[in-house]
C-alpha cells in the first residue's frame, strides 16, 4: 500500500506543480495579454471600393481583400469542412481541446515528426487577431490563455463568423468570401463541395497548397479535406466519391470590376487617401459611389477611342512594333510566347503576319489563333511621313507589311483592322446640366499607357470655344442676334499686341457685314474680335472670370477673342453647362456618397442646383455667395413650379450669371452651329461649321462649338442637349507638336476629313458619335422660348423688320425691348447699305 500512497502523493505533486505553473505562466503573461472584448467589435480590414452612380464596382485598392460575411452567408458544408479538418470538436471543447492535444503528442512521440496539428479554431483566431506566427512556447501559452478568454466572451457562432472572415487563405485572400473570388470567380454561395473543400484545405499552408501555384498539391489537400467530412459524418460515400471526380477549375481572378473607367476611380482614390489618409482609406471597407453613369462612360470611352484611331488613321501607317524573325520562321509555340509577352492594349492586340497575299494577309495572335486581314482593314495604311504628309495609295499588302512583323490589330465591329498604338491624346467629359454631377470622364486613350488625366490636369489653349462666352458678353451690352458685325480685315492695330498681330479668318475669307448668329454659327474670327471690343478687355475678362475661368489664365490682350486662354476641359464643360441650364454656373462633382463597411452613409454630395431661390428666403442668394445656404424649403409659402422642384431636391442653389433669355439667345446661335440657316433652294443657305453634327444626329435639340488653335495644336467641340454637356479635347501632349493635315482618307465618306485638322474634323467625330449615342431612343425636346424673349421676322441682310415672308426673311428672337423698330425699305440696295461704312466699325 505503500508505494500506492507514494502514486497518489506524487501524482498530486505533480497535479500542484502544473496548477502552480499554469498559474505562474497565467500571471506572467497577464501583463502582455490583450483586451479580447475588441473582438465585439472589430472592424476587419477591407479594400476601399468606388462604384458607378448604378453600382458597377469600377475599382478596388487596398492589399488585404475581403469579403465580410455573418456565418448564416456562409454554406453549412463550407463550415464542416473547416470544423472537419481543422478542429473537429469544436463545438465540444473550451478553447483548448485536450484530446486534440494529446492525440498530436502521442502522435509526434510515435513518429517523431510533428504530423497531427494541435490548434483549435479558437486557437487559431486569438493568433490571428492578436499574435504573431513567431514559434516560442511564451507565444503558444499567450495563445491558450487568450483563447479561454475568447470562449469566455463570444459564443461558439460568434468565434466561427471571425474565423471563416479573418483566415487568410492565399493570393492577397483573408476570408472565404474574397477566396471563393479569387479562386473561382463566385460568391461564396455557389461553390460545390470540392471547391468548398479545396479552400477549407488552404489555411494549413496558404502558399504551398494554393491551387493557382501549386494544383496538384491543392487537389491532395483538397481530397484530404472530403475524406475527413466523410470520416465525420458530414458528407456521404456517394457525395465523397462525385467530389473527388471534379476537375480542378481553380484559376486567380482579379477584384470583379464591373466598369473600367480608371481615370475617376484615381480621382476618387485620391480624394479618399486626401482625406482619411492611406491606412484608414485602404483598409476601412469605404464603398465610394461616383457620379458616373456606367452607360455614358462606356459611351464615352468607345466615342473617343475610336475618334483617336481615325486621326492616327488618317495620318498614315508607322510601321510595325517589332520584327519577330527575318528568315527561318519559328515554330506555333515560339510565335505564341513571344507575342504573350506584350499586354493588349484597349481594343489592339499583338499578332504576327504569318503569311501576306495580294491585298490580305494572315496574321497569328497571341491565343494561336490563325486570323485574315482583308484589304478593307489594310487599305488606309498609307506611310506616314510626317504629321503633313503620307506616302501614296497602297495597292497591295506587302506595300505595308511583311512576314515576320508583330502588328497590332483590332475588330472594328465589322471586320479585322490592322491598327497602331495611338500617338496623339484626347479627353472627353460631360456633366448634368442641373446640378453638376460628371457623368463621364475619359482622361486620355489608355491609363496603362498615361496615367496623365488630361479632363482635370491638361491645360490647352481654348481657340474658337471661347467664342459664345464673348458674344454673351455682348449681348448683355446691347447686341442681338440680329446685330450687323463687319467681316472685314482689322487693320486697327492692337498697341498691347504690337502692329504685327493681324486676326484673319479660317479660310481667310471676308464678306462684310453678317449678323451675330452667323458669325458665332461659322465661327468668323474677326467678327469675334470686334464683338470683345464692344464689351471692352477688363469687362470681356470679367465675363469669362464669371463662367468659372481662372483670371490668371486669361490674358490681357485682344488674342482672347480667339481663345489664346489655356483652361482644362472640365473648365470648358463647366462654362458651356451655364448654356445648357438657363445661366447657372454648378460646381462640377464626382462623388455622390461614400459608405462604411456596414453601408452607413457618411459624406453625401450637397450639390449646386440650377433653380432660384424661393422670394420668401430670408437669404437671397447673389452670384459672390453661391453657397450660402442649404436648400431646405419653407412651408409658409407656395412656391413656383421651377423653384418648388428645387425644393425636392437637397443641395445649394447656383449663382445665376447670365439671364435665362441670354442663355437661351446663345443656344439658338450654336444651334446655328450644327443646322445652319437661310435657304438653300435659292442659294441662300449657309453651313454652320459643325455640319457633320447635324447629318449624323438629326435631332434639333442639340448645340454646340467647334474650336481649333493655331496651327491646329489644340482641337475642340463642346456642345449640349437638355440632358447633358460635354467637351471633346484632341491635340499632343507635346505642345509644340501640330495635328497637321491629311491629303486622303480610304475609310471616310467622300464627304469627310481631308485636308487640315480643326476642331470639326477632329474632335467633332467623338462628340458626334458621343451624343448620338447616348440621346439614343429619347424623346427630341422642343425648344420653348423663356419669359422675356420675342421673336420678329427680320431682313436677313440688314437686321431690321421686313414685311417679307419669302428666303430673304426669317424670324429671330430677341429679348423684349431689343427686337428692331425700323423697316427696311423695299427699294433699299442691300448690297451697297454699309458700301461707305469704315473698315473696323461695327454694324448694328
Amino acid at each position: 500500500m505503500k508505494w500506492l500512497k507514494r502514486i497518489v502523493i506524487a501524482l498530486f505533486s505533480l497535479a500542484l506543480l502544473g496548477v502552480g505553473a499554469i498559474v505562474a505562466a497565467y500571471f506572467y503573461v497577464l501583463p502582455d495579454l490583450p483586451d479580447v472584448s475588441t473582438l465585439k467589435n472589430v472592424q476587419l480590414q477591407t479594400p476601399l471600393r468606388i462604384y458607378s452612380s448604378d453600382g458597377k464596382l469600377i475599382s478596388q485598392f487596398g492589399e488585404k481583400r475581403r469579403i465580410p460575411l455573418k456565418l448564416d452567408e456562409v454554406p453549412k458544408p463550407l463550415l464542416q469542412a473547416f470544423i472537419a479538418t481543422e478542429d473537429a470538436r469544436f463545438y465540444e471543447h473550451g478553447g483548448i481541446d485536450p484530446v486534440g492535444v494529446l492525440r498530436a503528442a502521442l502522435v509526434m512521440l510515435t513518429t517523431g515528426e510533428k504530423k497531427q496539428g494541435a490548434s483549435t479554431i479558437t486557437m487559431q483566431v486569438a493568433r490571428n487577431f492578436f499574435l504573431t506566427r513567431d514559434k516560442t512556447i511564451i507565444r503558444k501559452v499567450k495563445e491558450i490563455f487568450i483563447s479561454y478568454h475568447i470562449e469566455e466572451l463570444l459564443t461558439k457562432d460568434e468565434i466561427l463568423e471571425l474565423y471563416v472572415n479573418r483566415i487568410y487563405l492565399g493570393q492577397r485572400a483573408y476570408g472565404v468570401g474574397a477566396a471563393a473570388q479569387v479562386y473561382f470567380g463566385k460568391d461564396v454561395k455557389d461553390l460545390t463541395l470540392s471547391e468548398m473543400s479545396m479552400i477549407a484545405g488552404l489555411p494549413k499552408a496558404p502558399s504551398t497548397l494554393n491551387p493557382v501555384t501549386s494544383p496538384s498539391r491543392a487537389v491532395a489537400r483538397r481530397n484530404v479535406v472530403l475524406m475527413r467530412m466523410n470520416e465525420v459524418g458530414y458528407i456521404s460515400q456517394a457525395e465523397y466519391q462525385a467530389a473527388l471526380q471534379e476537375p480542378l477549375v481553380a484559376k486567380y481572378h482579379g477584384a470583379e470590376i464591373d466598369l473600367y473607367a480608371p481615370y475617376i476611380s484615381e480621382m476618387a482614390r485620391d480624394y479618399m487617401v486626401q482625406k482619411y489618409g492611406e491606412e484608414e482609406a485602404y483598409t476601412n471597407g469605404y464603398n465610394v459611389y461616383t457620379t458616373i453613369s456606367s452607360d455614358i462612360q462606356l459611351k464615352a470611352q468607345q466615342a473617343l477611342r475610336n475618334n483617336v484611331y481615325a486621326y492616327d488613321e488618317r495620318h498614315g501607317y508607322r510601321g510595325p512594333a517589332a520584327v519577330l524573325w527575318t528568315d527561318e520562321k519559328p515554330d506555333q509555340a515560339q510565335i505564341k510566347a513571344e507575342l504573350a509577352k506584350v499586354a493588349s492594349i484597349q481594343e489592339l492586340q499583338p499578332a504576327a503576319v504569318i503569311s501576306v497575299a495580294d491585298q490580305q494577309a494572315s496574321v497569328m495572335t497571341a491565343k494561336g489563333e490563325t486570323k485574315v486581314i482583308t484589304w478593307d482593314g489594310l487599305k488606309w495604311a498609307r506611310k506616314f511621313i510626317t504629321d503633313k504628309r503620307q506616302g501614296s495609295v497602297p495597292k497591295s499588302a506587302s506595300d505595308m507589311l511583311k512576314v515576320g512583323e508583330r502588328i497590332w490589330i483590332r475588330d472594328n465591329g465589322q471586320y479585322l483592322q490592322l491598327s497602331q498604338v495611338p500617338e496623339v491624346a484626347s479627353a472627353t467629359v460631360s456633366l448634368d446640366p442641373q446640378n453638376g454631377a460628371i457623368r463621364s470622364l475619359v482622361g486620355g486613350y489608355s491609363f496603362s499607357q498615361s496615367q496623365y488625366n488630361r479632363v482635370t490636369q491638361a491645360k490647352r489653349q481654348l481657340g474658337s470655344n471661347i467664342k459664345p462666352f464673348i458674344y454673351a458678353g455682348a449681348l448683355e451690352k446691347g447686341f442681338t442676334l440680329a446685330t450687323l458685325i463687319n467681316n472685314a480685315p482689322i487693320n486697327k492695330p492692337d498697341i498691347s499686341q504690337g502692329t504685327a498681330w493681324r486676326p484673319k479668318n479660317s479660310p481667310d475669307i471676308y464678306g462684310g457685314p453678317t449678323r451675330l448668329r452667323v458669325g458665332l454659327a461659322q465661327s468668323i474670327n474677326v467678327m469675334s474680335v470686334r464683338a470683345m471690343r464692344h464689351v471692352g478687355l477688363d469687362a470681356t475678362i470679367a465675363e469669362l472670370i464669371k463662367f468659372g475661368f481662372d483670371p490668371n489664365d486669361l490674358p490681357r490682350n485682344e488674342s482672347i477673342a480667339l481663345g489664346s486662354s489655356s483652361v482644362t476641359p472640365l473648365q470648358v464643360v463647366t462654362a458651356f453647362n451655364v448654356f445648357a441650364n438657363g445661366g447657372f454656373l454648378l460646381e462640377p462633382f464626382y462623388i455622390d456618397r461614400v459608405e462604411d463597411a456596414y453601408g452607413n452613409v457618411i459624406e453625401k454630395a450637397n450639390p449646386t442646383l440650377a433653380c432660384k431661390p424661393s422670394q420668401s428666403l430670408s437669404q437671397p442668394i447673389t452670384p459672390s455667395d453661391p453657397m450660402a445656404f442649404s436648400v431646405t424649403g419653407d412651408s409658409s409659402t407656395e412656391p413656383s413650379a421651377p423653384v418648388a422642384q428645387c425644393f425636392e431636391q437637397t443641395g445649394r442653389f447656383a449663382p445665376q450669371i447670365i439671364s435665362e433669355q441670354t442663355a437661351f439667345l446663345i443656344t439658338e446661335a450654336l444651334k446655328s452651329v450644327i443646322w445652319g440657316g437661310g435657304d438653300w433652294s435659292h442659294g441662300t443657305g449657309w453651313q454652320g461649321t459643325a455640319w457633320r453634327a447635324a447629318r449624323l444626329i438629326k435631332r434639333h435639340d442639340i448645340a454646340g462649338k467647334t474650336g481649333t488653335t493655331n496651327e491646329s495644336r489644340d482641337t475642340w467641340f463642346s456642345g449640349f442637349s437638355p440632358v447633358l454637356t460635354s467637351t471633346f479635347w484632341v491635340g499632343f501632349d507635346d505642345h509644340g507638336r501640330q495635328l497637321g493635315r491629311t491629303a486622303w482618307n480610304a475609310s471616310a465618306e467622300k464627304d469627310q476629313i481631308t485636308g487640315a485638322e480643326a476642331g470639326a474634323k477632329t474632335a467633332g467625330p467623338g462628340w458626334n458619335e458621343f451624343m448620338n449615342s447616348v440621346l439614343q431612343g429619347t424623346p427630341e425636346t422642343t425648344s420653348i422660348p423663356p419669359e422675356g424673349i420675342v421673336s420678329v421676322r427680320i431682313d436677313l441682310a440688314t437686321g431690321k423688320l421686313t414685311r417679307k415672308t419669302d428666303y430673304t426673311s426669317a424670324f429671330e428672337y430677341f429679348i423684349s425691348g431689343t427686337e428692331p423698330k425700323e423697316y427696311i425699305s423695299e427699294t433699299q440696295d442691300e448690297n451697297n447699305i454699309f458700301i461707305d461704312a469704315p473698315t473696323d466699325d461695327l454694324f448694328q
